[in-house]
């Protein structure tokens, strides 16, 4: 979609309101063997009769998804120009290896996985602040997402070392209805809410015993209150089994443990001492077997293929715009994957590669089905899960803050102050290392966290909101809203204080463009906001203005394609 027709200042309310939119072979170690299955797949299921696949997109277009992907926000235009200037062969790979050993990337992770785990769950037991700062630590030091989801699926809230971790289960109390549904939903991709009173009446292989079977991990598990220090955790009892009844046949059932369609865990033979600590009003129980801490070790056992085929899922969407499968919580017999064997292939290799994300993610990246176009050539569209252009996606309440804050020159103003002030306290620091990087991201990140918290808070309009959505507020908060005027006044340090200084108004406009789409105005921009700025006249600080907040509300600033 030409960014030209966004333009005119009548386009900003406009366009705020526009709605969101075989098997050995697979186990070869070779870093590139999979981006290479991906191709093959895409391009063996297309119908080529509809017309050709999009054409490789363009280096601007490429430097914004790819930045936009992997670590939440546009290069900057120092980085972008770098990146464009590049004549090395390599030079997508080399810009996405150096994202994903970013902080950025960490912090991107973070704000996806605590979205998505916790669904903007407000405090209970546990600071949000502490779980963020657990799951930035945990993609920071890339750790394996096996392990991650076993540390956040095992913690009690008892051990300081690891409390943050807890939040999953403690600050939703053990509450059944909503612990096992995002349980099912987030690890295996099945929403089994409509399973707790009988078997799904429209999905043959959701069964009662499936949402009871996970119920069964944390049935004997309790919320327990240390009397000194009235520090919440989670205990355990020996006794506690699940039973069901069906409200359509009256058919009564029991489970144990059990992961989805697998076998049941039974409980150990007893011993005459179950209990390393016995549960009573002083004391947390903690029995020497332990159902609650079973449920971690099931997830993500080589057998239960659910919990890699799911993730692959959630990351293939995250990169491609949607998923294998979709609704992503909704894996069913009669709702199977568009590319059944690819999402297999995908789902294997992370395994092999001992769920290393960031493997992953590099390999679709560098696939050519990823770095397509988003432009189709053809006359008809073709199906969606095709995959014949790259995906146009709408940015996360978080994207669309940080990139906000970058456009207006906020991000860079306080990189700037993060970095003199490093200096100022060590003369050896180097804000070009990775812990240099790190520190800079950390300090800027605390300085920009009440402007960021408030944009997230406009845009993510409902407490549980996982997508992008549009409203008549978050029109008026971009026309006026207080965060954004305010960095368009003139002498605050910001982009417009740049831009003002430029002579030539061609060479103005496409800095502006650069900052705002990552890329150069085409020619009938440059001239209607060449033409524009002049019949301004001497009241060009009003015009830099106009284009800017025109630009910032249009299609293309909140989406990338």
């Amino acid at each position: 979609m030409p960014a030209h027709k966004f333009l005119p200042i009548l386009a900003v309310v406009i366009c705020c309101l526009l709605p969101s939119i075989s098997t050995a072979v697979f186990g070869q170690e070779s870093t590139g063997q999979l981006r290479n299955i991906i191709d093959a797949e895409i391009l063996a299921s297309q119908d080529l009769k509809v017309g050709n696949p999009a054409a490789t997109s363009d280096d601007y277009t490429f430097a914004r998804r790819i930045s936009m992907d992997l670590s939440g926000r546009p290069l900057t235009v120092t980085a972008l120009q770098a990146f464009i200037d590049d004549n090395s062969t390599d030079k997508r790979e080399q810009l996405i290896d150096r994202l994903l050993s970013s902080p950025q990337y960490a912090r991107h992770m973070q704000y996806k996985f605590d979205v998505l785990l916790m669904q903007r769950l407000p405090k209970k037991y546990i600071a949000p602040s502490e779980f963020s700062e657990f799951l930035r630590q945990s993609f920071g030091d890339n750790k394996p997402y096996d392990q991650l989801v076993l540390e956040i699926l095992t913690a009690d809230g008892a051990d300081k070392s690891n409390r943050a971790a807890s939040r999953f289960l403690l600050d939703r109390e053990l509450k059944r209805e909503e612990t096992v549904r995002v349980i099912g939903q987030v690890f295996l991709g099945r929403d089994l809410q409509c399973a707790q009173c009988h078997n799904h009446p429209q999905i043959d292989d959701y069964f009662q015993q499936h949402y009871y079977g996970l119920a069964a991990f944390l049935k004997r598990s309790y919320l327990f209150t240390d009397p000194k220090s009235k520090v919440v955790s989670i205990g355990d009892k020996i006794e506690g089994d699940v039973t069901f009844t069906s409200v359509f046949t009256g058919e009564e059932g029991k489970t144990q443990p059990r992961m989805l369609a697998l076998t049941e865990l039974s409980d150990p033979p007893a011993d005459k001492e179950p209990y390393a600590t016995k549960p009573d009003k002083t004391n947390r129980g903690v029995p020497k077997y332990n159902r609650r801490l079973q449920l971690g070790p099931s997830m993500i056992s080589d057998e239960n293929t659910a919990f890699r085929l799911n993730i692959t899922n959630r990351i293939w969407a995250q990169m491609m715009g949607q998923g294998f499968v979709e609704p992503l919580d909704l894996f069913h017999e009669t709702n199977p994957a568009s590319h059944p064997s690819l999402l297999q292939a995908l789902a294997d290799g992370l395994r092999d590669h001992k769920y290393d994300l960031k493997f992953l993610f590099k390999e679709i990246a560098m696939s050519r089905a990823y770095q397509r176009s988003s432009y189709f050539n053809g006359d008809t569209l073709p199906v969606a899960n095709k995959y014949f252009t790259a995906a146009i996606k709408p940015l996360s309440p978080e994207q669309f803050a940080w990139t906000l804050l970058q456009s207006l020159g906020e991000v860079q103003k306080q990189t700037k102050a993060a970095e003199a002030a490093l200096l100022s306290k060590n003369k050896e620091f180097d804000a070009a290392t990775v812990g240099g990087r790190g520190l800079v991201e950390a300090k800027v990140t605390a300085a920009l966290k009440g402007p960021f918290d408030e944009i997230v808070a406009v845009f993510a309009s409902q407490n549980t909101a996982l997508k992008f959505t549009a409203s008549a507020n978050h029109a008026l908060y971009l026309i006026n809203g207080p965060e954004i005027t305010q960095r368009l006044t003139r002498g605050g340090g910001y982009l417009i204080d740049e831009l003002l200084a430029f002579d030539d108004d061609a060479a103005m406009v496409e800095q502006l463009y650069l900052h705002m789409y990552s890329r150069k105005p085409m020619p009938a921009e440059r001239k209607q906001a060449q033409e524009f700025m002049a019949i301004a006249g001497d009241a060009k600080q009003i015009a830099v203005q106009e284009l800017m907040r025109t630009l910032l509300c249009s299609a293309e600033y909140r989406f990338v394609r």
